[in-house]
């Protein structure tokens, strides 16, 4: 029976593949109902022919005036600043030498760093399927397929499009629960922070400017040691977490017992998080799980920085894998601003920015940005526009995942 307050979904029938239409809505109505504050635990988000709806809570349409327009604003905002920047970022080029730039790569070597960019897609699924595995078996053809739409929705919507990849794979494959795989995504998300850390901290101490540049790395190699200190006391706090999550858990328990204006629901939402995160953390403790989840991160960031490398090769830059590390931490740090268009306008300054502190030409700096931003990112908006075009994910899925679960 559909729950007091919520209007039964009836489902339509449609001819032939039903999912290209109804799907589209998926990345904005997570977004929508994460920057909400509404948890993934105990609710699913689906996208209908009619628009999105989000079932346990509230229609979408059902939403205050006022929360309508503040979702609109802050979407329109990010929208705008990512605006912003890609004007900052090309307000002084020579667009015809940008242009230029562009037409003398070398497109061998770009097709070879595009295929490398979809085997990490490869090795992103397996990596997910080994920090599931704690908490549920999911096959890899159903992982596969979330990530590559998952990333879908980065491209288009910025981080908020996280958010699209667990409730993708609950909807492929029912018996793993959005909160579940959510969970392993923020673990993901620390490994890959960690990784791309540690790269670039260890790079920073020994690096050496490429081109014969006479620059003093002083300061830049006690920032190297600093990050590297801060992430091995990252990895040491999670680990700490693990062994003591009983307590941990216990003290917000209390504290939420005690602290009477602290919403019932959103404290168990954070208590449930908390224990499946520490589930999670079994990779830290397991040494088998720990050395498989590291192994499959050292090679996806691998094949992340030989990519790049090649990009950077075919707009003919004599650079090493160094160079290339110094830069993508750069590009790193402007992809974590949550602009739609995966980062549009902040990876591009940053990535320049890290070009042009090796005394790179601005032109070919910015060339090389925009080139670089399309080939991390743009096959898998490729993967994802395959996978609804073939219908992959149907009504009757969406269907499954709109059921109210037993209380």
């Amino acid at each position: 029976m559909p729950q007091r307050g919520t209007k039964s979904i009836q489902p339509k029938k449609h001819k032939g593949h039903e999912t290209t239409g109804q799907i589209y809505f998926l990345p904005l109505c997570l977004w929508w109902r994460l920057t909400s504050g509404v948890a993934l635990a105990n609710n699913h988000v689906v996208g209908c022919a009619a628009g999105p709806r989000c079932c346990g809570l509230t229609n979408l349409t059902q939403m205050s005036s006022a929360q309508s327009y503040r979702k609109y604003i802050e979407f329109a905002v990010l929208c705008l600043l990512a605006s912003a920047l890609l004007w900052w970022f090309g307000r002084n080029l020579d667009w015809t030498e940008v242009r230029h730039a562009v037409g003398n790569s070398d497109p061998y070597l770009l097709t070879a760093a595009v295929l490398i960019i979809c085997a990490a897609y490869f090795i992103r699924a397996v990596r997910w399927g080994a920090l599931l595995k704690p908490l549920s078996a999911a096959r890899f053809a159903d992982l596969f397929a979330a990530t590559t739409i998952g990333f879908s929705g980065v491209f288009l919507l910025g981080r908020a499009g996280e958010f699209v990849r667990p409730v993708v794979l609950s909807m492929r494959d029912p018996q793993v629960r959005p909160s579940a795989s959510l969970v392993t995504i923020v673990v993901e998300r620390i490994y890959d922070m960690m990784a791309v850390t540690l790269m670039f901290a260890i790079n920073l101490i020994w690096f050496k400017p490429p081109f014969g540049l006479d620059i003093s790395f002083y300061r830049v190699r006690i920032a190297g040691w600093g990050l590297l200190g801060a992430t091995m006391l990252g990895i040491a706090f999670l680990i700490w977490f693990r062994a003591k999550s009983a307590l941990v858990i216990g003290l917000f328990a209390r504290l939420f017992s005690s602290w009477r204006f602290i919403p019932r629901r959103l404290a168990q939402l954070v208590l449930s998080l908390l224990e499946q995160l520490a589930q999670a953390l079994r990779v830290l403790v397991n040494l088998t799980e720990l050395f498989e989840t590291i192994g499959w991160t050292a090679l996806l960031w691998l094949g992340v920085a030989v990519a790049n490398l090649l990009v950077m090769r075919a707009f003919h830059l004599e650079v090493g894998l160094g160079a290339t590390i110094f830069v993508l931490g750069w590009s790193l740090v402007g992809s974590l601003v949550p602009t739609p268009g995966g980062a549009a306008g902040a990876f591009h300054a940053a990535t320049a920015a890290g070009l042009l502190f090796l005394s790179i030409k601005k032109e070919t700096a910015a060339a090389l940005s925009i080139v670089m931003h399309l080939v991390d990112f743009g096959p898998a908006l490729l993967f994802g526009i395959f996978y609804l075009i073939r219908g992959d994910l149907s009504l009757t899925k969406l269907r499954t995942m709109i059921s109210p679960e037993p209380s």
